[in-house]
């Protein structure tokens, strides 16, 4: 990555350019910092400043600050008056909390219309299909650096079915939230083969079969699993 020079906003010209330029960087420098986080890199409490990461980037300091920013909307920094930024450190009760909160609406979304699921085409339902073999495969290996991205990515698909996207950010940040707090304590873990979630395809096929009562129940063990293995994980630590 490297940084851009300002420019005279004229139509078309390189201020436009350059303002283009500064929303990639932002969007890539956050994903990348997520995925730090994520992947237990940058732990929970560790404080960092926008020279830092724009250092270790080859970045201006601008991008740097806008994805530290996005990052903060998104929960998992901290900004700190004078100090710069801090990764979230998140608790086990924030995490129940997290659960009981991507339950609750689920619940509430079949409640009030159990044939909310829209009819998926040929090509999303493939898409869908495609990541859900890929989670599982990664789940029964216990690979969770594989794990998460397919995870997140079948769970942001297959969200986008409901029709509302407001409904599925919601719910896809609620789960980069549970994954870095949860990341850490799994990384202790010397195997995770056949410990972790691995009901994807199964979620794919009540999907597919359009049985809104299947969906539910295995959403539910998703996310009583999810809590399960966390707190033994925590208590056997």
């Amino acid at each position: 990555m490297r940084g851009t020079g300002s420019g005279r906003d004229h139509h078309g010209g390189s201020g436009d350019r350059s303002a283009v330029t500064r929303n990639t960087l932002r969007q890539q420098i956050a994903e990348a910092l997520r995925d730090e986080i994520l992947a237990g890199r940058l732990p929970a409490g560790r404080h960092v400043t926008v020279k830092e990461i724009a250092d270790q980037y080859g970045v201006s300091a601008t991008p740097v600050r806008e994805a530290l920013v996005d990052l903060a909307a998104q929960g998992l920094v901290d900004m700190e008056h004078h100090r710069g930024f801090q990764v979230h450190p998140f608790t086990l009760d924030d995490f129940r909390s997290m659960v009981e909160a991507r339950a609750l609406v689920i619940d509430g979304i079949f409640r009030s219309d159990p044939e909310r699921l829209q009819g998926p085409t040929g090509r999303a339902l493939a898409s869908v299909r495609r990541r859900a073999e890929e989670a599982g495969r990664a789940s029964r290996a216990g690979d969770l650096d594989i794990l998460i991205g397919y995870d997140l990515r079948f769970w942001r698909e297959l969200g986008s079915l409901l029709g509302n996207p407001y409904i599925s950010d919601f719910l896809d940040r609620l789960r980069v939230q549970c994954w870095a707090f949860a990341v850490p304590y799994l990384r202790r873990e010397p195997d995770l083969k056949g410990r972790l979630w691995n009901g994807h395809n199964a979620l794919v096929d009540a999907v597919e079969q359009r049985d809104p009562a299947a969906v539910q129940r295995l959403i539910a063990d998703y996310n009583d699993h999810s809590l399960q293995l966390l707190e033994k994980v925590m208590h056997d630590g």
